[in-house]
């Protein structure tokens, strides 16, 4: 009997943000997208470096590695709150997340921000925002 299982990377795989070192997570992160049932949640990055700490250039090769090797369609947004209220609030880190993911189109955001995340969990979506929206919340 074989048992499909989706495996969901939180908060990137904890990247050591802090230190601004790439490697060995990087590497680490693309084993985990090369298996087909993993999706990453792009979550969890400000309370890696705590309050003040940091700008949202600080997590730009984090996000761009997870999207290059996950791609829109197996990553999903994630606040991480209330814990990320450690660090910032939550409309800070949707903004942090809307900036990281300005590069997709319309229907790529659409995926990070809605998509993954309902088919991952096999959630119906209502009301949601569409692809046609340049944020992913209004």
């Amino acid at each position: 009997m074989r048992v499909a299982l989706t495996f969901v990377l939180d908060h990137l795989g904890k990247p050591p943000i802090a230190s601004g070192a790439l490697e060995p997570w990087a590497g680490e992160t693309r084993w985990f997208a090369a298996l087909p049932n993993t999706v990453c949640k792009l979550s969890g990055l400000v309370t890696e470096v705590g309050r003040g700490c940091w700008t949202t250039e600080d997590f730009k090769p984090y996000a761009d590695t997870v999207l290059d090797a996950f791609g829109p369609d197996r990553l999903m947004f994630g606040s991480d709150w209330p814990v990320c209220r450690i660090a910032a609030d939550y409309a800070e880190v949707v903004a942090i997340a809307g900036k990281l993911t300005a590069r997709l189109d319309p229907a790529e955001r659409h995926q990070v921000f809605t998509g993954t995340a309902a088919r991952t969990y096999g959630l119906t979506v209502t009301g949601s925002p569409g692809p046609h929206q340049e944020t992913p919340c209004a």
